[in-house]
């Protein structure tokens, strides 16, 4: 474990068990989750408040596997030292480096919640921070899952076009983060190491497999590391989905649609909506689809699933509590927002 942590977790660790907003948001979607699976015990007949548990309900079920998995993941990073993250991802300099990240970020198949667990995980882990923004902007829903998904509902051809212009924002996203740390406008990722000259991937995992020993104990741990170091997370994923229950309770999405045309203004409302609507990327999917369909409107169904992701807020807050940087985390819309808006309207032209 010295390899992965040091003395300064301790003090985080004594904060995280005081985190009363997590807490609280917990507690929360617990009591409106048990509104909705026991509504005739408890005779709730309320109407926003029917809504509201009935939101919440449906978007805890919709994301928990991508929570758990997250979750897992985070934990099984924990004990892998920070030598072999950096020797998969590259020292983080080059497109080389950032092609590797938006590559892991394509193939892990997780949720927009699971994956910024990840995505935190491996800045910690000395990611650099162009890898780590284009691991997120490359990575929410171009997981094969979803991938398959989309394509049917919007076709092959428009899927993989907007798979491809996502994988174009990432990258140029990334390299601007580096070159924004580079020439010091944004700071560079204290975590960051550098590697022997003589370290070699596979010599060294043969070398160190022999003292892996899996027991009950081990995954117990592996849990246990993972929520600890999700904590950051998934506060701010918990306040979203009350968030994102209290919007369906008191705006219609019928409101949002009319809206959404291939127009300037429809392009606007696409923007802000999928700014203030906390959804997941599996919920973000069908609505994207909607859009292009109903709509008629192929550019702002891409600017919907891509803005859902840079400017989502418990993507910025959440960047924001792992970086301790508020300027890293408002450079993130600040940097894909004009891309994504180019790009979308050149797909509506």
């Amino acid at each position: 474990m010295s390899s992965c942590c040091d003395a300064s977790n301790t003090t985080e660790t004594q904060k995280q068990k005081k985190d009363y907003f997590f807490w609280c948001s917990a507690i929360a979607i617990i009591i409106l989750y048990s509104l909705q699976i026991t509504p005739y015990i408890l005779n709730i007949d309320i109407t926003w408040i029917a809504t509201l548990s009935h939101s919440v309900y449906d978007i805890i079920n919709t994301i928990w596997w991508g929570i758990v998995i997250g979750i897992i993941m985070v934990g099984i990073l924990s004990y892998i030292p920070k030598e072999f993250i950096i020797s998969i991802l590259g020292d983080g300099k080059g497109i080389n480096s950032i092609f590797r990240a938006v590559l892991g970020g394509i193939l892990l198949d997780l949720c927009s919640h699971g994956i910024l667990m990840v995505g935190m995980k491996i800045y910690h882990k000395g990611a650099s921070l162009g890898q780590v923004m284009a691991f997120l902007i490359a990575s929410p829903w171009n997981s094969f899952s979803l991938t398959f998904v989309l394509i049917s509902l919007i076709g092959f051809a428009w899927t993989l076009l907007f798979i491809l212009m996502s994988i174009v924002i990432a990258v140029i996203t990334g390299m601007i983060f580096n070159y924004l740390v580079k020439n010091g406008t944004l700071p560079d990722n204290p975590n960051k190491i550098e590697l022997d000259e003589d370290f070699h991937f596979f010599k060294e995992v043969m070398s160190r497999k022999k003292n892996i020993k899996f027991s009950f104990k081990l995954c117990e741990n592996i849990m246990l590391e993972g929520f600890r170091d999700s904590k950051m997370v998934l506060r701010w994923v918990l306040f979203g989905v009350i968030l994102a229950g209290v919007l369906r309770a008191t705006i219609s999405a019928d409101q949002f649609q009319i809206y959404f045309g291939a127009t300037m203004l429809g392009l606007g409302m696409t923007l802000i909506t999928a700014t203030i609507i906390e959804i997941c990327s599996e919920g973000s999917v069908p609505i994207a689809a909607d859009i292009f369909n109903r709509a008629n409107s192929p550019g702002n169904s891409f600017a919907f699933l891509m803005t859902g992701v840079s400017t989502d807020y418990t993507e910025i807050m959440s960047i924001k509590g792992s970086t301790k940087s508020w300027k890293i985390a408002l450079f993130l819309p600040l940097v894909t927002i004009p891309q994504i808006v180019v790009v979308a309207l050149l797909i509506n032209i």
